[in-house]
């Protein structure tokens, strides 16, 4: 009789615990290319599906960048969260990362419309073939990529993850004003203001030319057409914002921007949390780590309010 109360008991709680999540490689015709991701499902059906964006430059679909030592798995661990909560996500490497690299794409023919155009199509993809409510969630740059997607098209919802709050020529001046010389930094603010109005430069500061190479000014020049908050204030879907107090490359203000331009708008702020999504002091010593470290988790309140700011716009859809 006590080995079979045990038996019940065991199995009751077997029930009560969240169902492991399953992962399945995607792979997404968008037209001039392919795209390679990875969906995340629960294991109960789906309330909602989330598109997952990745930041600038080699970032991959889980968050970790080619050119930094480790991985810090940010956003795989997002995704993961979010299907114990039920929400199926597909997160993918963009055009030219990781497996979706194209030797016929090269970088002077890349613009920052190809990624708001790949984001609408992969979003297209998750809405046939799960059949529910599809919200954007983009991180850093991807912040930016989601609310131009959303411009072009209708979602349940979108979420910016430490994405830019103003002007990125802004961004990337005052990121620029922290690290270098007087004399460098005026010159880097000329090249800024040309690609800002348009126009290629034949002489970007040489010291920066990983920055400002000639193969990348058209896709900066794309990138420069958008203002986050004017974007922001064009999109009709519920916003979600989500900062952290110690990250140093995108202030909380930038959320605080955002969230003033939106008419429906809701600004979550994290203390502790840096750039990549991580619960760590505002000390260099602590934070390069972190951009490497997959022993850290995802900072604690990300995924619940995600998870939250789902549930909520789901319900009161019609």
């Amino acid at each position: 009789m006590t080995k079979r109360i045990a038996l019940v008991a065991a199995a009751a709680l077997l029930l009560t615990q969240p169902a492991a999540a399953r992962d399945e490689a995607v792979v997404v015709d968008v037209g001039d290319t392919k795209l390679y991701g990875t969906l995340e499902l629960p294991r109960r059906d789906p309330i909602a599906a989330a598109l997952i964006i990745s930041g600038s430059g080699p970032t991959d679909r889980d968050g970790n960048s080619s050119i930094l030592p480790g991985k810090n798995n940010s956003l795989r661990y997002l995704a993961e969260a979010l299907a114990d909560d039920r929400i199926a996500s597909l997160r993918y490497d963009k055009r030219m990362i990781g497996e979706s690299a194209n030797p016929s794409i090269i970088e002077a023919d890349l613009r920052f419309d190809h990624f708001a155009d790949d984001a609408v199509k992969l979003a297209a993809y998750l809405e046939e073939h799960l059949d529910v409510p599809v919200f954007l969630i983009g991180h850093s740059e991807g912040g930016q990529i989601a609310l131009t997607a959303a411009e072009r098209e209708a979602f349940a919802g979108v979420a910016v993850l430490a994405g830019p709050g103003e002007h990125p020529a802004d961004l990337i001046a005052r990121q620029l004003a922290q690290q270098i010389p007087p004399d460098l930094f005026e010159d880097s603010v000329r090249t800024l203001n040309a690609l800002r109005a348009g126009n290629l430069v034949d002489d970007p500061p040489a010291q920066l030319g990983v920055l400002f190479r000639k193969s990348v000014q058209p896709y900066l020049i794309s990138w420069f057409r958008y203002d986050p908050p004017k974007q922001a204030a064009n999109i009709d879907e519920p916003l979600l914002l989500i900062y952290g107090t110690t990250d140093i490359q995108v202030e909380v203000s930038n959320g605080e921007a955002l969230a003033a331009a939106h008419a429906d708008a809701r600004l979550v702020i994290i203390e502790g949390m840096n750039h990549v999504l991580k619960m760590v002091s505002g000390e260099p010593v602590e934070q390069m780590p972190s951009y490497s470290d997959p022993d850290l988790p995802l900072a604690d309140g990300v995924a619940r309010a995600i998870s939250d700011f789902v549930t909520e716009t789901t319900t009161r859809s019609p």
